[in-house]
């Protein structure tokens, strides 16, 4: 499935790794990543109004989609080497600076590239994920249960792929069942999509799930150790994870980006699909500071 009015191409991305793309609009560049289990395509809605007034590149994830699936050499699917991904792609589509926005999976790439390429990322959006270190420190007792899938897939290779192999469809719908606030939102075509896309990646994405576990938190701890912080205005959409986990989420974020807009949301986790207007209402907000 596409984005109805968007161009698809093959764009070169970092280490020899090929994109799938989405471009549509023109204007000042945006850059809008995925999350989990999805594509490229959970920003239909979202693209096709900030593509009255701006460039929107929706690119699949290395891993994901109809993009690239290197094997995994153990920092194939770090999210340093994903966002080297999403530089790389802007500048090959003539754009040096751009704004980035992601959900879940796409917001911890979004996060890595603000704090390694901070002259690149004008911008920052993130949807309903903590950063890496954040997340393992908040999960703890009866309550890390919401978080299985992130301990399953953290093993070493063999058995998460093995056992998520073997029902695929049962894993990866699970998520988009539970998840979803307004199971509507999703429709019928698009989950198939996103099944038939998840069911042919799933060592891809065990890998980008593992890498969180293991170099992506080596990889923020040297950024918290160093100060390093997000220098652009960061608009956080966050479902109240905070009040059922027992943490401040707004003051976790805020130790990351001192210019921060944080935004509590009464969707479901899949805001771009569920609650579209209120997104492209708090990105364009972002884009206006």
């Amino acid at each position: 499935m596409r984005i109805p009015g968007f161009d698809y191409q093959r764009v070169p991305a970092h280490a020899g790794v090929t994109l799938n793309v989405a471009v549509g609009g023109t204007g000042t560049p945006v850059v809008l990543l995925h999350g989990f289990p999805q594509t490229h395509l959970m920003w239909r809605h979202v693209a096709a109004d900030l593509a009255s007034d701006h460039t929107v590149i929706c690119p699949d994830l290395r891993g994901y989609g109809d993009s690239d699936k290197p094997a995994d050499t153990g920092e194939t699917y770090a999210k340093r080497t994903m966002a080297a991904d999403v530089v790389a792609v802007a500048r090959a589509l003539g754009h040096e600076r751009f704004a980035l926005a992601g959900h879940d999976r796409g917001a911890l790439v979004a996060i890595r590239a603000g704090l390694d390429h901070p002259d690149a990322v004008t911008h920052l959006a993130s949807l309903d994920v903590l950063p890496t270190l954040d997340m393992w420190d908040v999960l703890r007792g009866t309550t890390a249960a919401v978080g299985f899938h992130l301990y399953l897939m953290a093993q070493p290779p063999g058995l998460p792929e093995t056992l998520i192999g073997a029902a695929p469809d049962a894993f990866f719908g699970h998520f988009l069942d539970l998840w979803a606030r307004d199971p509507e939102a999703i429709p019928p075509d698009v989950r198939a999509a996103y099944l038939a896309e998840s069911r042919g990646a799933v060592t891809s994405i065990v890998a980008d799930y593992r890498a969180s576990a293991t170099v992506d938190v080596e990889h923020d701890l040297a950024d918290r150790q160093a100060g390093d912080q997000l220098r652009m205005p960061v608009t956080v959409l966050q479902q109240d994870w905070g009040a059922a986990l027992g943490y401040d989420a707004e003051a976790v974020w805020r130790a990351w980006a001192p210019d921060l807009n944080h935004v509590t949301v009464s969707c479901g986790h899949f805001m771009a699909e569920e609650a579209p207007a209120e997104v492209i209402k708090h990105l364009r907000e972002l884009l206006g500071r």
